[in-house]
């Protein structure tokens, strides 16, 4: 199956627990990515990000063209030293706001694997949440 493409941005902890978000142009994926390397994770892809499944696993990778970059809205193109592939656990979607406190587990499902999914929050602490979520997993 050819790679899925999409526009996306993807940051990871390590090669093997990434974050893949979602959104609309200017919904703020690369400035959430940067919060995120900002706090140790480090690159994957912004703007475009390939996925492919390996077995149960999704696979996330920067088209070559764009690899190591990064957009700083209003300031330009960074460079960053990305991982070459990393595997997706979590999908945030920027397109959504989540309205509660304690949510269902919420899941999206790409190229056939489910993939656990987290909503924009309101509340300004999305990075570190998602940074302990990469570390710890959701309890309940």
């Amino acid at each position: 199956m050819a790679p899925l493409r999409l526009h996306a941005s993807c940051v990871a902890l390590d090669p093997g627990r990434a974050v893949l978000i979602l959104g609309p142009s200017g919904a703020g994926k690369s400035q959430l990515a940067l919060g995120l390397m900002a706090l140790g994770a480090h690159l994957v892809a912004d703007d475009q990000v390939e996925l492919r499944g390996a077995g149960v696993a999704l696979i996330a990778s920067a088209p070559p063209a764009i690899s190591g970059m990064i957009e700083a809205r209003g300031v330009g193109l960074l460079g960053a030293e990305a991982l070459p592939q990393a595997e997706v656990k979590l999908v945030v979607d920027l397109a959504q706001i989540e309205t509660e406190r304690l949510p269902p587990l919420r899941q999206t499902v790409l190229l056939d694997r489910c993939i656990p999914l987290v909503l924009r929050l309101q509340h300004g602490h999305l990075e570190v949440a998602i940074l302990q979520w990469l570390k710890g997993g959701r309890v309940a």
